[in-house]
């Protein structure tokens, strides 16, 4: 029936094992849930080894550090069931019924490929971490109308439900080892192959917050391998606003017009994104400067 995936890296997911485990004795179907640690040195792995105490449940660590998406590949190979759900280690479903809604679609056999959504809480962190919690609640917190107007771009996969069959044949591309856009990969490749992603009200809550100043080095990485993506011809304009604007940029010969605005704008510009009011406009013009310095080999 259902194999619940998560992969993991220095988090306590004990908690969210427990509460899945529950839900899934509640509706009484057959499932296993497997934690694959990415070979993080973390104590928190001394609590996460009691998951091997629960029934139908497992708890591992990688010798090596594989990576977000050939974590997850990993974990698929050794699932048993035909459905995946795959979910972060720092989410927690919105809900009690949680698993019983996904269980319903597994049962309908309508949709192969299932996005319950992501919430964020309504109460305002600290200063320190601001910049990922309205990103969050701005970008990726959307409401059902909304993502299902753009139902491939609106995807994740920290709260997805997935066919095997489907999961193994459209993996996670393993040349992808550094942090982010593998999930923009992953359900582009979904689209380009037919595959529909059916949004349903089914939210889990992400709950562990980056500071700003790790979220922007984060998003950095990540524009490291959008500009890998992009120069391997494996993400283009359709996939990526930033592809997009910076298609746009070239066009209308401004680029390094941008790169001179960005660079002399830069420090102010991470000012804001460190404090109480973080701009998403500033943002937005951030990743779309350093990703021109990129393209152009600038260093920074």
């Amino acid at each position: 029936m259902l194999s619940i995936l998560i992969p993991v890296y220095n988090y306590d997911v004990f908690a969210l094992v427990e509460t899945l485990h529950k839900q899934c004795l509640e509706i009484e179907i057959e499932f296993e849930i497997l934690c694959l640690d990415d070979a993080s040195p973390s104590q928190k792995n001394i609590k996460n080894q009691e998951i091997n105490a629960i029934t139908n449940c497992s708890f591992f660590v990688n010798k090596t550090n594989l990576g977000r998406g050939k974590n997850i590949n990993s974990l698929a190979k050794n699932a048993k069931y035909d459905w995946l759900l795959i979910l972060d280690c720092d989410t927690y479903p919105a809900e009690n019924n949680f698993i019983k809604k996904y269980y319903s679609s597994i049962i309908r056999q309508k949709h192969k490929i299932v996005f319950g959504g992501i919430v964020y809480e309504t109460q305002k962190p600290e200063k320190e971490r601001l910049l990922r919690w309205v990103y969050g609640c701005k970008r990726e917190s959307l409401d059902l109308s909304k993502r299902n107007k753009n139902s491939h771009f609106s995807g994740l996969t920290s709260n997805l439900l997935i066919k095997k069959e489907i999961f193994n044949q459209y993996c996670f591309d393993e040349s992808i080892i550094k942090y982010g856009y593998e999930d923009l990969y992953f359900f582009a490749i979904l689209r380009i192959n037919h595959f529909e992603v059916k949004h349903i009200e089914n939210r889990v809550f992400h709950l562990n917050l980056e500071t700003s100043i790790e979220f922007l080095n984060k998003t950095k990485i990540a524009l490291n391998n959008l500009c890998f993506l992009y120069n391997s011809k494996k993400l283009s304009e359709k996939e990526s606003k930033i592809i997009k604007t910076f298609h746009l940029v070239q066009l209308l010969k401004l680029t390094f017009f941008v790169i001179l605005i960005f660079k002399k704008s830069r420090i102010i510009i991470e000012e804001n994104l460190l404090s109480k009011k973080p701009s998403l406009f500033l943002f937005d013009f951030y990743k779309l400067g350093y990703f021109c310095c990129l393209k152009n080999q600038i260093i920074l």
